[in-house]
């Protein structure tokens, strides 16, 4: 098997997985886009999948992003920078990235604004699922985040367009993502524009868009394990 063939296989799968999902949560297939995450692996994936219809893919890294969505201009793919974000780099990512998901303090928002230069970046608050002090995973307190999402709306280049979150380890992801539904939903009394939610992953997009999810961020499952040599 090719591995565009393989690719496209794992493709349909997922898609599939999608589909069903939708229907178990009346949603409408459409309601839910896929945001394929290429970390480590190489540009002709990008191509392959570009090949296959997808139109957004993610990456965590700003070095490896930058030289893969320079590689890759002519596809007219959205980029999304999904990875921790330090602020010495956000105005290089805001460069290249059409989506930068991983905003989750107000010292980003500066930089972000400045390397969007004259274009409009879109933006997602990413938010913590986790219990106070765990200190698993990245994003914003909860309590915090309207002070975050003020900030972003107010500024010029950069368009506030909802959350992001992971899952906590070892937690149940279906009790998490609807802590997170109830979070989007207080955010969109005081930002109505702000729809997008981000949530759910190879392993639990299922229950992701059970609670509203509007783009699932999925790695492996399309692309297979990721290459050794990272």
């Amino acid at each position: 098997m090719s591995r565009a063939e393989d690719v496209a296989a794992r493709l349909a799968v997922v898609r599939r997985r999608m589909a069903d999902a939708c229907a178990a949560a009346g949603r409408g297939p459409d309601e839910v886009s896929l945001v394929v995450v290429t970390k480590f692996f190489p540009a002709s994936d990008v191509r392959v999948l570009a090949d296959l219809g997808v139109t957004d893919v993610g990456e965590n890294r700003h070095q490896e992003a930058s030289e893969k969505a320079a590689e890759c201009v002519d596809l007219g793919l959205r980029w999304h920078f999904i990875g921790a974000l330090q602020s010495n780099k956000a105005s290089a990512v805001a460069a290249y990235a059409d989506v930068v998901e991983s905003v989750d303090r107000r010292k980003l928002v500066a930089p972000l604004a400045r390397g969007a230069g004259e274009r409009v970046v879109d933006v997602l608050l990413q938010v913590s699922l986790d219990p106070p002090g765990s200190g698993h995973r990245a994003g914003a307190d909860p309590a915090g985040l309207a002070e975050l999402a003020d900030a972003v709306a107010a500024t010029e280049h950069l368009r506030l367009r909802g959350l992001m979150a992971v899952a906590p380890l070892g937690q149940d992801p279906d009790a998490a993502f609807a802590r997170l539904a109830a979070i989007h939903a207080d955010l969109l009394t005081s930002h109505p524009g702000a729809t997008t939610l981000s949530a759910g992953m190879s392993g639990d997009l299922e229950q992701a868009i059970a609670h509203g999810a509007t783009h699932v961020r999925v790695g492996s499952a399309v692309l297979g394990p990721r290459p050794a040599v990272q």
